[in-house]
């Protein structure tokens, strides 16, 4: 049996192999070189199907373009024609302009030359006229036998006189006319009566000076170490002052209240003789109590001397606390009753309410009982008060308006600034040195006397008026109303006073004759 080699199988397989890989190899190229023929036909193809379809579009876009910039310039041709007819008008315009400016600087012109013209006219004539004038006078002068200067002095001399005359005796129908306005001129008299009512002309001065039966008691109320004193100025707010004085020690604070306090405790002290720290304690307590009853009791007797009725209890013990209180001197407390009585009076003559008037009178100063421990001016400090305890809106504003600080907007408010100035400007109700008072009256007839057309002047009723006495030579009836008027004005400018002063001007003419 015929046997085949194994090897010979194998090369045989693989001879085989490579055949039919070469012929694969070669169909492939074969395949494949067609088909790339066909690809590179197709794709010439397209090119050239660009190409035509590129340059179609670029000659439609060329036409298109050249269409484009004829109607711009078509566009631009118009637009510009249209510009150059605007602004062959504009030019048409400008030059009739020119031309009407022309003929308004030519009228300009002639109406200037005129113009000029007639100013020389009117200056050759004004020169014609102060010849003509100056002759006139000349010959005024001739025939008067005055100057033109003497002329005008008589002249403006004799106008003065005129109006002089006719504005006194204007003056006096004024005068004339408001004596006849009865009811007006009463009530005027009636208040200046009130104004003279009868006052005390004495105020009560708060003392801060405790008299010691001996210099010996100053030792024992300073005490060991000083013990006293600082157990009295702690318990009181008081400080003591205890110096050379003899038999004297003197209380020094702003609290009026707390220094009577500190004055009844250290007579007590004085009086008991035992003088240590836990007695002082009881002497305090005790002066506290005896100055709240004393002015509550004060309090309650404004209240019924001045017939107002229905305060608030606490008003009650502020209105007691001015009893301590002074203001230049003047106890404010019976400054308050004095106001309140002198705004009654003149309410009731002028057909006011009476117990408003009193009411506001009464409560107008309460502001000063606080005044020393609370900032702010009294008539805050009254108002905030009489707002706390339920007073009428038109007390408050009746009192609030006495200074000034606020419009008065009533009645009653003008009658209680009058008589708050009453009170307060009397002879003798507040304190004025006897040197001030001297020369305030001499300074009061040095104004006098020193005014042109005076002989001598008197003050009198402690400066509430000047009496002068006119030349009768140098003043006439007519002229002593302007002589009055003028040192009224003086007075007014050079001085300072409380109220009002009288100017109060007299003449006098004496015929002398002797019967032989």
């Amino acid at each position: 049996m015929f046997i085949i080699n194994p090897i010979f199988i194998v090369l045989i397989a693989i001879a085989g192999l490579a055949i039919g890989l070469l012929f694969g190899y070669i169909i492939r190229k074969a395949i494949g070189e067609k088909t790339i023929g066909n690809a590179e036909q197709k794709a010439k193809n397209l090119l050239l199907d660009a190409e035509k379809h590129a340059e179609s579009a670029r000659k439609e876009q060329v036409l298109e373009a050249k269409e484009e910039a004829h109607r711009i310039k078509k566009e631009t041709d118009e637009e510009i024609k249209q510009r150059r007819l605007e602004i062959s008008k504009s030019e048409r315009r400008l030059i009739q302009k020119e031309e009407s400016i022309d003929k308004k600087t030519e009228n300009i012109e002639e109406k200037e030359r005129s113009i000029a013209q007639k100013e020389q006219s009117i200056l050759n004539k004004e020169a014609e006229l102060d010849k003509s004038i100056s002759r006139q006078n000349d010959e005024l002068e001739k025939i008067s036998g005055y100057t033109k200067e003497e002329a005008k002095q008589i002249l403006l001399q004799n106008i003065e006189k005129e109006i002089r005359t006719e504005a006194a005796v204007l003056i006096k129908e004024i005068e004339q006319e408001a004596r006849e306005n009865g009811d007006k001129k009463a009530k005027e008299i009636i208040t200046g009566a009130v104004q003279r009512c009868a006052a005390d002309h004495v105020a009560e001065i708060t003392v801060s000076v405790v008299p010691l039966p001996n210099d010996e008691m100053k030792g024992r109320i300073i005490g060991r170490e000083g013990r006293n004193i600082r157990a009295i100025e702690a318990m009181t707010g008081i400080d003591l002052i205890i110096d050379d004085t003899p038999e004297a020690v003197v209380l020094s604070g702003f609290d009026p209240v707390k220094r009577e306090v500190a004055r009844l405790s250290l007579e007590k002290l004085i009086v008991d003789g035992r003088i240590h720290p836990s007695r002082i304690e009881e002497m305090v307590n005790k002066a506290e109590k005896e100055v709240n009853n004393v002015m509550k009791e004060a309090g309650e007797q404004a209240s019924f001397d001045t017939g107002v009725h229905n305060l608030h209890p606490e008003l009650i013990k502020l209105l007691g606390r001015l009893k301590f209180r002074t203001s230049y001197g003047q106890n404010v407390l019976k400054h308050s009753i004095e106001v309140s009585l002198l705004a009654g009076l003149m309410a009731s003559e002028l057909g006011l309410d009476p117990k408003l008037a009193k009411r506001a009178g009464l409560l107008h100063d309460i502001g000063k009982a606080v005044d020393h421990e609370r900032e702010g001016t009294h008539v805050d400090l009254g108002i905030e008060l009489l707002q706390k305890y339920k007073e009428s809106q038109t007390v408050i504003d009746s009192m609030a308006s006495h200074h000034g600080d606020y419009e008065a907007k009533n009645l009653e408010a003008v009658l209680i600034t009058a008589a708050d100035a009453l009170s307060a400007a009397r002879p003798g109700a507040r304190m004025e040195t006897l040197e001030t008072y001297i020369k305030r009256l001499q300074k009061l007839e040095e104004i006098a006397n020193t005014t042109k057309g005076v002989d001598h002047s008197y003050a009198i009723q402690a400066g509430r008026e000047i009496r002068i006495i006119a030349k009768p030579d140098e003043v006439d009836d007519k002229d002593i109303v302007f002589l009055a008027r003028d040192i009224s004005k003086k007075i007014e400018s050079e001085m300072e006073y409380p109220g009002q002063i009288k100017v109060n001007v007299l003449r006098e003419t004496r015929a002398v004759d002797y019967a032989k």
